[in-house]
């Protein structure tokens, strides 16, 4: 079993997160999704000759999404 440590009056101890640790948390999965959104529509774009606006369409994505997994 694990063992707080305990103070001098037996209070068990409170851990502080760290500021870096808390934008850690945040900051990794935006900068992924940047990251995803940004490759989305460079290949879009540059790799399928296409119009930049066109990647903001939910229809666009669900087309791929068909002609990917169609059976």
């Amino acid at each position: 079993m694990k063992q707080e440590q305990l103070t001098e009056d037996n209070a068990p101890i409170k851990r502080k997160r760290s500021k870096w640790k808390i934008i850690q948390w945040f900051l990794i999965p935006l900068l992924l999704l940047l990251a995803l959104g940004g490759g989305l529509a460079a290949g879009y774009v540059v790799l399928g000759n296409k119009e930049l606006s066109d990647v903001f369409h939910w229809s666009t994505w669900k087309h791929v999404y068909d002609l990917v997994f169609a059976p």
